[in-house]
């Protein structure tokens, strides 16, 4: 009976491992998807930054990352720059498996 106590424990313990570890890639995703936008917005180094800030926070406004590329396409919209949701989509992918490698690094 222990051994399955231990097993399960562990499983739960590795779960809990596992959520965090996303949690922190698409954290870090968001901040890199952020500073990606912003460049095409053309914000200045500090204001990339603030920027960067704002879009880590709009992740948090519904499950999901669609609030993220809701926010980028509206600031886009708003400045003139032609991208897609899509390719906004297509650029959060890319920078996941940055981030991913980024916090396997350290």
């Amino acid at each position: 009976m222990t051994s399955m106590q231990d097993r399960e424990k562990a499983f739960e313990a590795k779960f809990a491992l596992d959520e965090e570890l996303r949690f922190r890639a698409e954290a870090r995703r968001n901040k890199l998807v952020g500073l990606w936008a912003a460049g095409l917005l053309g914000k200045t180094d500090g204001e990339a930054e603030a920027y960067a800030k704002e879009v880590v926070a709009a992740d948090f406004e519904e499950v999901g990352h669609e609030d993220v590329v809701r926010k980028i396409k509206a600031d886009f919209d708003a400045a003139g720059i032609a991208r897609s949701e899509d390719e906004i989509r297509v650029q959060m992918i890319e920078l996941l498996a940055v981030a991913i490698a980024q916090l396997e690094v350290g």
